[in-house]
């Protein structure tokens, strides 16, 4: 066996941009190739040069399709990268539906800052375009859960359920005889439809990434409901705006509003879904259903086989433009759903112009708002929010609701790991500098590890 490294070239000392390079005598492994996103000088890594020639890379492994692990994907097409990305079935389907969308937004992103006059650029780029996207798309090669792929000639690859997202995994990576644990980002085993992670590798593990989103803290259960929160809006003649992720959270909000309606715990209001990609993923959330992927909780299929888990009877799906613009004027209380979930971009922004300088109306944010992005200035409690270049006054009401999160906490993540026999070297990111340190602590104070956060562009030789 030669020398063998890792190589951390992005997740460190944040939530976003998952990438790390795993390298051999003979392979250039690269697992995720995520975008950064959040802070403007983390947005900036994304237009840094890659440190290796993208064309040198063997191999891609992708843990699933959030943009923060797959958004990168074009680019390093773009710049000369052509072997196989290996994913998980509806990972390679979701994350379709993520980078055409991403290199929609770019490009209308540039023209509009370009017509407007706020970019800093006198000709605004966009990172990548729709061309780049169809052509990482074409490099996509799907494989089964818990089955050991060869990449190369010294590399294999197993993806495991990890209870995330549709086709989300926590994987092990064999290189050069060398074994990696990646978690990625770690469900929690209470997603109303997907399966509770798998059990690691109780043995052989020489290197363990963890992820660390909620490495400092613990899921409390609310102060208020999310039924609670709705009623009070509703009460007050408001509407309700929910930006959420396209794919998974967008998913499992509609499935708590179809219970809750069920249940008459809220009345029966409009929902809309605002959201083409997100309308695109929940198709293929109810394609997982209808042929019972192997991801999904035992019985779940045979449970919805007769209704739509997804729709109580009110859900209006806003798949155009002028669809989207109909819900400026609405004049009862309703629910829109829209992407994006940090909001940074789509047509919730739109929506946040509308609707925050309205006492009546209130925005629940659902799901981990990372440093520098909108969700995080409201979840804050900024008074005021910066919307295409201009100020827009924070009138309506903020509520954060944890318990829609699908990153494992503080505790979960322990206890999860502890299964693992004590690896050689144990590496902490995808997570803000105080969650990787609060989590890399407890794996060393409790299960005596070593365990480290690393520096982005560090590199680490496995012992």
């Amino acid at each position: 066996m030669g020398k063998v490294t890792i190589a951390f070239l992005g997740a460190t000392e944040t939530v976003t941009g998952s990438r790390f390079l795993v390298s051999s005598e003979k392979s250039k492994i690269l697992v995720d190739a995520g975008m950064f996103q959040g802070l403007r000088e983390d947005r900036r890594k994304n237009w840094d040069p890659f440190p290796v020639e993208p064309s040198s890379i063997s191999a891609i492994v992708l843990t699933h399709a959030h943009l923060d692990h797959s958004g990168y994907l074009p680019l390093l097409v773009r710049n000369g990268f052509n072997k196989k990305v290996v994913t998980t079935n509806y990972s390679a389907k979701l994350a379709a539906v993520v980078l055409r969308d991403s290199a929609r937004l770019q490009v209308e992103d540039a023209r509009f800052a370009a017509e407007k006059g706020f970019s800093k650029h006198e000709t605004p780029l966009p990172l990548y375009n729709s061309e780049d996207a169809e052509k990482a798309l074409l490099l996509f090669d799907s494989v089964s859960f818990r089955e050991k792929v060869q990449l190369t000639e010294d590399s294999f690859v197993t993806f495991f359920p990890s209870g995330h997202i549709l086709g989300s995994a926590f994987i092990v990576l064999e290189v050069d005889g060398k074994v990696f644990l990646f978690t990625s980002d770690m469900g929690r085993g209470n997603h109303p439809l997907l399966s509770a992670p798998d059990k690691p590798p109780a043995s052989g593990v020489d290197v363990v990434v963890t992820e660390s989103t909620y490495g400092d803290r613990i899921h409390e259960t609310p102060i208020h409901s999310f039924a609670e929160i709705i009623n009070a809006a509703i009460k007050r003649g408001g509407s309700i705006l929910i930006p959420a992720f396209a794919v998974d959270r967008t998913e499992v909000i509609l499935m708590a509003l179809h219970d809750l309606i069920e249940t008459n715990a809220i009345p029966n209001i409009p929902i809309y879904v605002d959201s083409p990609m997100a309308l695109t993923a929940l198709d293929y959330y109810r394609d997982a259903i209808r042929t019972n992927a192997p991801e999904l909780k035992p019985g779940i299929a045979k449970q919805w086989e007769a209704s739509d888990p997804f729709d109580p009877g009110n859900l209006s799906e806003m798949r155009t433009v002028e669809e989207s613009k109909k819900l400026n004027d609405l004049t009862t209380s309703s629910i829109i759903i829209s992407a994006s979930g940090m909001a940074t971009g789509g047509r919730v922004v739109h929506h946040l112009a509308n609707m925050l300088p309205d006492l009546k109306n209130t925005v629940i944010l659902v799901g981990f708002q990372a440093a520098g992005s909108r969700g995080r200035s409201l979840e804050e409690g900024k008074k005021e929010v910066k919307i295409h270049g201009k100020w827009v006054s924070v009138k309506a009401t903020i509520v954060k609701v944890e318990n829609f999160s699908v990153h494992a906490d503080g505790d979960e993540m322990v206890a999860w790991l502890k299964q693992i026999d004590h690896p050689q070297q144990v590496f902490v990111v995808h997570g803000e500098p105080d969650a990787q340190a609060a989590l890399a602590g407890r794996l060393r104070g409790e299960l005596g590890w070593s365990a480290v956060a690393p520096k982005r562009m560090q590199v680490f030789e496995v012992n």
